[in-house]
């Protein structure tokens, strides 16, 4: 699911080394510091993890910026305002007490975690680059649709994908002392669900959800994982990282015939793969209604994976200047709530949800404030921002026959192989339940 002003953070400064760093983002101080190379440690708050409702990381990519382009870095900052704004962290409500945690310390990624979804040449190729960048401002990385890179980017990129690593390792954690662990929220950019494994596309730099699955995979070994991306745009980058993997289940539901072009229905993936991706693009002016159908229909097919990955899009908020779905502040209400519960019935509540698309910073940010509230189990503040007078007529016919035909692809076989094979890797593990 991919779903915040505190003091702006200073960009990143000097020369990249992976061993001896300083790089500075926004969290729960004004200016917190972070060092690597080292683990996210639980032992350095005083609060025990599991007893908080959400955790989230922040990592705003001050440096990582282009003039009047709508992936801003202004994103995390107003995410954090409405935040701050409506006392859903810590900082201004001190009745919030272990509810909600930031965490301060955490490391970025490696070159090894990353390379389990990128191609080395191309992680090497931008990281070679960044002196490119140093000279001329700004660069466009050639052939990528376009994705733009300033001298900080492939810093800022480790630090994102670092920082969906820590909810994991923060999570999973949790979920070994306790059966209700907290829910994961990567407050990041740049955003990653286009970047391909050969390459960055469509604003997208490193896959972050991707390698946080490849992660979760190899470091924790929890084999099943469970992404799901509601956006306006097919997550083709994620789709085509696992499109021949059986163990990990893609689904993406997205306006159909929107950027890239990719995520039809017959899409169901290939090899020992088959059957584990489900493309579900809905038509344009899709809403609420049309997005309850969908979600029946995932529960419907769905059971047991170890892990629910989930990218929060809010680019299909109605008021998004690169939509064409009417999704609402309360529709993301709605869709974290499910998830929460998806998580609780499926995978013992192991969940990480990760910032991706959403550009009307308002609608954005008001949005991730409510998601938050449905995260904690609060009622709904949707009805202050949302006007009904905006909304048209949805489609909800077309909606629905998009569905059925996904009931009807070649893709249910394949389908019914992953759930099942799910059941026996459960029944063979001799582990304590939710372990």
């Amino acid at each position: 699911m991919e779903l915040l002003p505190l003091a702006v953070p200073t960009a990143f400064q000097g020369s990249f080394s992976r061993h001896q760093r300083r790089v500075k983002c926004a969290s729960e101080t004004s200016e917190a510091s972070f060092y690597g190379p080292k683990k996210f440690d639980t032992s350095s708050h005083n609060i025990p993890l599991s007893s908080a409702e959400v955790i989230y990381c922040s990592a705003p990519a001050m440096g990582h910026n282009k003039e009047s382009h709508p992936e801003s870095n202004l994103r995390v900052p107003s995410i954090m305002n409405a935040l701050e704004e409506l006392e859903l962290t810590t900082k201004r409500s001190k009745y919030r007490g272990s509810q909600v945690i930031g965490l301060q310390d955490f490391k970025p990624a490696s070159i090894d975690d990353i390379g389990r979804v990128h191609e080395r040449a191309y992680v090497s190729g931008l990281e070679k680059a960044m002196s490119k960048a140093s000279e001329d401002g700004l660069i466009f990385i050639e052939g990528s649709g376009p994705t733009y890179a300033t001298p900080t980017t492939f810093q800022e990129s480790l630090i994102a994908a670092g920082a969906g690593i820590a909810l994991i390792d923060a999570v999973v954690t949790a979920s070994k002392a306790d059966l209700n662990p907290p829910i994961g929220f990567a407050l990041i950019r740049p955003p990653g669900h286009h970047a391909v494994p050969d390459g960055p596309m469509g604003f997208c730099v490193f896959g972050n959800v991707a390698v946080a699955a490849r992660y979760v995979q190899q470091v924790h070994g929890l084999k099943r994982v469970l992404i799901i991306d509601f956006d306006v745009h097919h997550g083709n980058g994620t789709c085509d990282a696992f499109y021949d993997d059986p163990d990990i289940f893609f689904i993406s539901t997205h306006q159909a015939g929107s950027y890239p072009g990719t995520g039809k229905i017959e899409q169901i993936g290939q090899g020992n793969g088959e059957g584990t991706t489900l493309n579900l693009p809905l038509p344009g002016g899709s809403e609420d209604n049309s997005l309850l159908h969908t979600i029946l229909h995932i529960h419907q097919i769905l059971n047991l994976p170890s892990k629910i990955h989930y990218m929060m899009n809010y680019d299909a908020h109605v008021l998004d200047p690169l939509a064409g779905l009417q999704f609402t502040t309360g529709t993301y209400y709605m869709l974290a709530s499910n998830i929460r519960q998806l998580a609780k019935d499926l995978c013992c509540g192991r969940c990480v949800f990760f910032l991706e698309g959403g550009y009307n910073l308002q609608s954005l940010s008001y949005s991730v404030a409510d998601t938050f509230r449905a995260l904690l189990g609060e009622p709904s503040i949707a009805s202050q921002f949302d006007d009904p007078a905006i909304l048209y007529e949805e489609p909800l016919t077309k909606a629905k026959q998009a569905i059925q035909k996904d009931d009807l692809s070649l893709g249910m076989h394949g389908r019914l192989n992953f759930i099942k094979s799910m059941y026996l890797f459960v029944e063979e593990v001799p582990i304590r339940e939710c372990e």
